[in-house]
């Protein structure tokens, strides 16, 4: 090693970034290796790092013993106290410098390759421990190139990826474009360092927003909950601490400044804002804003909400390809089913109807039922009567309502699967009618008289078997008003 080793390591250090101490571990690592490709790997031997003389010293470790046995490992007392210590005892471990002039070329090309790796290590460890704990932050970079529709991104001292599936649809970047993004992921493995950003991510839309609004990044206003379409659409629901602050005006700033700042960076995406509300379903009308919404029932148990909007509202409320509906679905949590008033109207007007039919339930039950989410005879008749509660209706008369709904279902199923079977031999008989027909007339004549003889004794029969078929097709007021 040259006398400009010292020189050469606070290069490197400022160079690549790395503390001091690490290139010089580094360089006797290199060195040691080197030594035991030259001496042998059998020999115990050390490197130390000289920065007085600016070199990096080998010294093989021998005991000191009376007898040797072996020679690699070990010292004669006597040989011990003459050439290198004249104190030496039996025992003791003594340093022998060994001449590094006598390390081949080999060993030192391998002692240069073993440095450069080395260093490479401590720098991929040294920038790993500097972003380690720079997950979802946003970053600045330069496009640096394209790997199959994979963007690197040059951050300064290392490389991270922009992943396809990151990167917000339709943008364009060109080689040396500068791009914000955020840190998504770190990772340090074999393989070696890896960063990984993301563009899409509402985490990164937020972290905007927080650079944008002061209030935001103080704590007054709070970001309760995002959802975005990368490229679409966004919504955002907000809420302020301090009852001074309005938390919508705060984030679109004087005359829109701060939400349009957001909107230029991610290329033109519609944000809504919206006041976040602990009333769920007023939170679920807020977002499915611009639309207005008439009417919400909260199913509690499915965690769903029907919304009723006005039929020239709702293609408004869904959005372009149901995009405005998942974004409000996505920002409350909970499943919304949007119908229009005239569709509402017609499904409750049938569900009515159907309680309505059930023999003996009354008018009065039949609303509550209704209004507690029961919406047909066969919805009411698979309800568990043991577990039945409707304010307005008691435990004996629910007993009886569900009992009532399950035999008119069952009579109605009994009735509609007879027609179908008279049906049938209808088309039967007349098929076998016609087949007759077309024996005895060659010209193709089929005698009317013996179709009509057929089916009137099919319908004969198909009304001897269910007597009462004629009155339960339109039974439902007659059996509900007695």
């Amino acid at each position: 090693m040259s006398v400009d080793l010292n020189r050469v390591i606070e290069s490197v250090s400022k160079e690549k970034g790395i503390d001091k101490s690490i290139v010089v571990n580094a360089v006797e690592e290199m060195m040691h290796s080197a030594a035991r490709r030259t001496f042998g790997p059998d020999r115990n031997i050390e490197s130390r790092f000289n920065p007085d003389i600016g070199e990096i010293e080998l010294f093989e470790i021998k005991t000191v013993v009376e007898t040797a046995a072996n020679l690699a490992s070990e010292v004669m007392l006597e040989e011990a106290r003459t050439k290198y210590d004249p104190e030496a005892q039996a025992g003791d471990e003594i340093l022998i410098k060994l001449d590094t002039a006598t390390m081949g070329r080999i060993a030192a090309q391998a002692a240069k390759q073993n440095l450069i790796q080395h260093i490479r290590d401590a720098e991929r460890k040294q920038i790993y421990n500097e972003y380690k704990d720079r997950r979802d932050e946003i970053v600045s970079g330069i496009v640096q190139r394209f790997e199959r529709k994979n963007m690197i991104v040059n951050l300064g001292r290392t490389e991270a990826i922009l992943p396809e599936k990151e990167q917000i649809p339709h943008e364009r970047y060109r080689q040396g474009d500068r791009i914000r993004a955020l840190i998504l992921d770190v990772d340090l493995s074999e393989k070696g360092l890896s960063i990984v950003l993301s563009r899409t991510s509402t985490t990164f839309l937020m972290k905007l927003f927080e650079q944008e609004v002061p209030e935001i990044y103080e704590g007054i206003v709070e970001i309760r909950q995002s959802a975005r379409e990368p490229g679409g659409r966004a919504k955002v629901a907000v809420y302020s601490k301090d009852s001074d602050v309005d938390p919508v005006g705060a984030c679109v700033g004087m005359k829109g400044t701060r939400v349009q700042s957001v909107v230029q960076e991610l290329r033109g995406e519609k944000i809504d804002i919206v006041p976040w509300t602990d009333d769920q379903a007023e939170l679920v009308c807020r977002a499915l804003a611009p639309a207005k919404v008439s009417k919400v029932i909260i199913d509690e148990d499915e965690h769903a909400m029907e919304v009723i909007v006005p039929d020239d509202q709702l293609s408004l409320a869904i959005g372009k390809r149901g995009q405005n509906v998942r974004l409000a679905y996505r920002l409350s949590g909970w499943k919304l089913d949007v119908r229009g008033d005239s569709e509402a109207e017609e499904e409750a007007r049938a569900a009515r109807a159907s309680l309505n039919a059930i023999p003996g339930i009354g008018d009065i039950n039949a609303e509550l039922l209704y209004q507690w989410g029961y919406r047909s005879a066969e919805q009411l008749s698979e309800a568990n009567e043991e577990n039945f509660e409707v304010e307005g209706i008691t435990p004996e008369r629910a007993r009886q309502v569900i009992l009532a709904a399950r035999d008119w279902v069952e009579n109605k199923r009994r009735i509609e699967e007879e027609k179908a079977a008279a049906a049938e031999a209808l088309e039967i008989a007349e098929a076998a009618g016609l087949a007759e027909a077309g024996a005895a007339a060659p010209e193709g004549d089929a005698p009317a008289e013996a179709v009509d003889a057929a089916a009137e004794v099919v319908v004969d029969a198909a009304e001897a078997a269910a007597p009462d078929m004629a009155i339960a097709g339109d039974s439902g007021d007659a059996d509900a008003k007695s």
